[in-house]
């Protein structure tokens, strides 16, 4: 049926791009192109990680905090997502960088506590993948 359809390609595409954009090397800030548009959108990284950080723990329940490309504006929105509804099926935005908050994602080492794994979380953001998925989306 076709909640089974989303529910199956959801789970696909959206930790296939989770386990790309985390690194242990990663953390820090983006630069070049991706880092002009943040700051662009958002007035700075800060700025845009305190907005992406609160959007995604404010999701009820399991879900997404995504950071997406307007294939046609060619602007970045934060978006949220519920349990595994995919990001460009549902809001037409590429992903580019997902934060995964189902329970499962964090419980063991955070246990309830989500803020505390979202703010951790960014010291481990593959920049490098974020922004060449943020390249080819505007190519």
């Amino acid at each position: 049926n076709w909640n089974d359809l989303i529910l199956s390609s959801g789970i696909n595409a959206e930790y296939g791009i989770f386990w790309e954009n985390l690194s242990p090397n990663g953390g820090g800030l983006p630069t070049g192109p991706l880092l002009a548009a943040i700051e662009a959108e958002f007035g700075s990284f800060d700025q845009f990680k305190a907005k992406m950080s609160a959007a995604t723990i404010a999701v009820q329940g399991s879900g997404w905090g995504w950071l997406g490309v307007n294939p046609e504006s060619k602007r970045l929105q934060i978006a949220t997502c519920a349990n595994q509804d995919p990001l460009h099926a549902t809001t037409g935005l590429a992903p580019l960088l997902g934060i995964d908050v189902w329970e499962h994602a964090y419980y063991l080492q955070y246990k309830n506590v989500r803020p505390e794994y979202v703010n951790s979380i960014w010291n481990v953001v593959n920049w490098e993948d974020v922004a060449a998925r943020y390249a080819k989306a505007l190519s």
